[in-house]
């Protein structure tokens, strides 16, 4: 649908350079397609890379008509108001999109082809990433873990704290090191980068651990799969680990944790426990005591984007004492020594 070569704008109202915006910053990131502009009018006139901690000259236009100058073709909503719904006051934009003939990209729960699919012309197109299409998966039933692949998911101390952007490093990482590895996206900025995958919390409950556990089991035949994760144990709100676990039948694992984080972000009031600890609750919950697949944490993946160099280099050393493991900021520093405990593990 989103073809790689169409150059695309990224909706990100008053957001860029803030957690909510955390699609804009993955697709322009990791995506393939050329990003003409981010639109926002609280920071217009400057540069993606002046507020954003990454290396990047994309600019940011106060307005769609702007992006349009630009050659934008297909327009992407790149941030995540709570609750993952649609503001209203974007309507005006998005159908101003669509009337100049922009194709939309939305990764929000509200379905805008139910807006705006009657205003379509030929050849444009509206992508509801989680809005689910064919049928519903079946019951899981622990197929994956009769496979003799490796595969890794990534876990998390709370949620937006890395996880896709630490796997897709790793999987880049274990490209170049010329393994035969596939990334599995389980959420609309994966799916989005990666044009494949699903999803998660889009489906029921009850159906989520099989369409982990069917998309797993297409990827069957490459020596490592890495599965995005998804949510947090630890975390009240987030019922998206288990399911990740359970259908992907995990033998290997990656906890991403953010430094310096005692707290999950919201609520405020749980505290994370030492990460050995939650190592150990990562561990028990996957194996399940043994009725699954065992599963052993290999390495820590470490978000020190807050911290000055020196800082984050002695932290990565606290962690491996404190853990024995392999410990990375994997974009900071590369994710060269979590790829490598992924193949002497295996």
């Amino acid at each position: 649908m989103l073809d790689k070569s169409r150059p695309i704008a990224i909706y990100a109202e008053a957001k860029i350079g803030q957690l909510d915006a955390k699609m804009a910053e993955g697709i322009i990131r990791y995506g393939q397609n050329p990003v003409v502009a981010v639109i926002d009018s609280t920071a217009a006139g400057q540069k993606v890379g002046d507020l954003c901690k990454m290396e990047s000259d994309v600019p940011i236009v106060a307005t769609l008509d702007e992006a349009i100058a630009r050659g934008a073709e297909v327009l992407v909503l790149g941030t995540a108001p709570s609750g993952g719904r649609v503001p209203p006051e974007w309507m005006s934009v998005l159908q101003a999109a669509v009337n100049a003939g922009l194709s939309l990209v939305n990764g929000l729960h509200d379905p805008l082809n139910a807006i705006f699919g009657k205003d379509l012309k030929p050849g444009q197109w509206i992508w509801d990433i989680r809005t689910l299409t064919g049928e519903m998966p079946p019951i899981a039933t622990a197929q994956a873990a009769k496979l003799n692949n490796t595969r890794v998911l990534m876990v998390g101390t709370d949620m937006a704290i890395g996880k896709m952007t630490a796997g897709l490093e790793v999987f880049k990482s274990l490209k170049d090191q010329g393994a035969d590895v596939e990334f599995l996206a389980t959420g609309q900025i994966g799916v989005s980068i990666m044009g494949t995958g699903i999803a998660l919390d889009a489906f029921r409950v009850d159906h989520a651990s099989g369409a982990v556990e069917r998309m797993v089991m297409e990827a069957a035949d490459h020596d490592i799969v890495i599965v995005e994760g998804q949510g947090s144990l630890l975390h009240p709100g987030s019922t998206a680990t288990l399911p990740l676990m359970r259908g992907s039948c995990c033998n290997a694992m990656i906890l991403c944790h953010r430094a310096g984080m005692e707290y999950v972000d919201t609520p405020g009031n749980i505290r994370i426990p030492p990460l050995p600890d939650v190592i150990s609750l990562c561990e028990n919950t996957t194996s399940a005591n043994g009725a699954l697949t065992e599963a052993r944490v290999v390495g820590i993946a470490l978000n020190t984007r807050d911290l000055d160099a020196g800082t984050a280099s002695a932290e990565i050393a606290r962690l491996q004492d404190q853990t024995g493991l392999p410990v990375t900021d994997p974009v900071r520093c590369g994710a060269g020594v979590l790829a490598e405990a992924i193949m002497k593990a295996f």
